[in-house]
């Protein structure tokens, strides 16, 4: 073979490797596969995101995708529920899949029918699926034009996506086939079945949750832990999606295009302060003196705390705030993650104790000399700031950790009221590609970040990996203790945040690797319409607080 017909490749870890002009990447994927601790199932080229069956006919970096990563668990999980889908189907002729959801670590589907399904159906399920992983079939991708697959999605009674159609700027389309089955998925898949022998299913009244490896765990499926405080704020999701009208992004572009826009925003707003009242009426009713309010990154918990505040003074009470910011340990004392970094999201980086003693202080009538934290110095201060309070004055406190027991573990459990705040999207694309609700908080705070910290799309996708780790460790394992969850989501917000977080995301260009990140986010927000117009959302929305002018941010 002569030198002309060879290419290099260079792998992350420094390895150069000489090959043939048309090698696949499954094919490099297979050389070095066993060196990795987990399922290599795509690869980034140049820092473009490829599918393991990209021929490669020149010199290039590659990264191997494995599902240790994000973008690895979102190809697994698409390509897993497409057999379910098949399966599903082909078990029940004439039903209508939806994949709704994650929850308890897995994908929440339903099967609509003309019975309700049962174990025994799931269990069917799971067993045709078996089969077809078995039998390895190529996942096929081909683009073809938009009128052909107009036609397929009628045939297989996809209406959602058919509609979605309309509102592409393309000619042409991805479809998938599995076997007779052809669909359209937002994302890449792996090239055969045989790949996600790794799977179960759960029954789960009305629905199926699909489980699967996860990030921390990717060669073993996690055991399944019950998350019904969860599972019914996304019930509510979909019914305040069904009060709205609008539960895919097609009837969403409907309703800017007919210019009924203002309504929805109105209805949409109404939804979180009826919500917020009520959550208001039973602190007040149940007579608690400490409100924690916890949620990941850019879920509205700013917003949310101070619309609860009004709410609570409607009421007759006069609740004061509490930052736990102020309460940080000095600098020197505070922990460093495994990078050597300082971990300002731990438990640790809080003085616990004197949090505690002053809380306890507070309710029971004394004044305390609250303190405030110098970020510059990284040295706790004392200014004279003082606090008294009287027994109708509840305390508000806002913080990654405020549904961890530890935080107030002077204060008695029924002393307190945690509230649990997300962005759980009750929109999806179609009927078979999900929104997550990391995207929302993503595309939230890229939009914030630029207006309010003057960071680029950039950093803050770099910073992302991070801050999803402090989720994972500081929130997501107390959600289920909240007395309450808010769903901060709304329907109609990536219409609007659209028009500022793509010209930021066009600025990260192909040298780096958070590139593919961009082009993804990019190729989503093509999907929806643009809101130009801001004047019919009011001062006081959590939207505000990304894309600013609002009331409780300052400018």
């Amino acid at each position: 073979m002569s030198s002309k017909d060879n290419i290099k490749v260079f792998l992350k870890d420094g390895t150069a490797l000489e090959i043939k002009k048309g090698t696949t990447l499954e094919e490099i994927k297979d050389m070095v596969q066993k060196e990795y601790g987990a399922l290599i199932v795509a690869a980034k080229v140049n820092n473009n995101l490829k599918e393991l069956g990209f021929e490669l006919d020149s010199d290039a970096k590659i990264e191997f995708i494995d599902l240790s990563t994000s973008i690895g668990q979102r190809i697994y999980q698409r390509s897993l529920s497409f057999v379910f889908i098949r399966a599903a189907m082909e078990l029940f002729k004439g039903c209508r899949v939806s994949v709704e959801h994650s929850l308890s670590k897995g994908l929440y589907c339903e099967i609509h029918y003309k019975d309700p399904i049962n174990e025994d159906d799931v269990r069917a399920i799971e067993k045709r699926m078996i089969e077809i992983i078995n039998e390895d079939i190529p996942l096929i991708k081909r683009s073809i034009p938009k009128e052909e697959a107009r036609k397929i999605f009628k045939q297989f009674g996809m209406e959602a996506k058919e509609k979605l159609l309309k509102y592409r700027e393309k000619d042409s389309i991805n479809i998938y086939s599995c076997g007779w089955l052809k669909n359209y998925f937002y994302g890449y898949m792996v090239p055969r079945t045989g790949y996600l022998n790794n799977f179960r299913l759960k029954f789960y009244l009305p629905g199926v949750i699909i489980q699967f490896p996860t990030k921390e765990t990717p060669n073993e499926i996690p055991k399944f832990v019950e998350q019904p405080k969860l599972a019914s704020i996304f019930r509510e999701a979909e019914t305040w999606g069904n009060i709205l009208n609008v539960g895919h992004v097609a009837y969403l572009n409907e309703v800017i295009e007919k210019d009924k826009i203002p309504e929805l925003i109105r209805v949409s707003e109404a939804l979180h302060e009826k919500k917020i009242a009520q959550i208001a009426d039973e602190i007040t009713k149940r007579n608690k003196r400490v409100v924690l309010i916890a949620g990941p990154s850019s879920s509205g918990k700013t917003t949310f705390a101070q619309r609860l505040l009004i709410q609570l003074k409607v009421n007759g009470l006069h609740p004061v705030t509490l930052s736990t910011d102020d309460y940080f340990v000095d600098r020197e004392f505070t922990p460093r993650d495994k990078e050597g970094n300082y971990d300002f999201e731990a438990l640790e980086a809080v003085d616990v104790e004197l949090f505690n003693r002053h809380i306890t202080k507070l309710i029971q009538g004394q004044e305390v000399n609250i303190p405030f934290f110098n970020f510059i110095t990284g040295k706790r201060e004392y200014k004279g700031d003082k606090l008294k309070i009287d027994k109708d004055q509840p305390i508000i406190i806002e913080g990654i950790h405020g549904l961890n027991e530890k935080l107030t573990e002077y204060i008695p459990h029924d002393k307190k009221f945690k509230i649990y705040i997300s962005a759980l999207t009750q929109l999806n694309i179609d009927h078979h590609n999900r929104i997550p609700t990391t995207d929302t908080r993503l595309i939230r705070r890229i939009v914030r970040d630029s207006k309010y910290r003057g960071h680029s799309a950039l950093a803050t996708l770099r910073l992302w990996k991070s801050v999803r780790r402090g989720e994972e460790k500081n929130i997501f394992p107390f959600q289920e203790e909240a007395d309450i969850m808010f769903n901060s989501a709304l329907v109609y917000e990536l219409g609007v945040l659209k028009k500022y977080a793509v010209p930021l995301l066009k600025e990260i260009d192909n040298n780096q690797p958070e590139y593919a990140e961009a082009k993804r986010l990019l190729k989503f927000l093509k999907y929806f319409k643009s809101i130009d117009d801001d004047k019919y959302i009011l001062q006081t929305s959590i939207l505000k607080e990304f894309i600013g002018e609002s009331c409780f941010v300052e400018q």
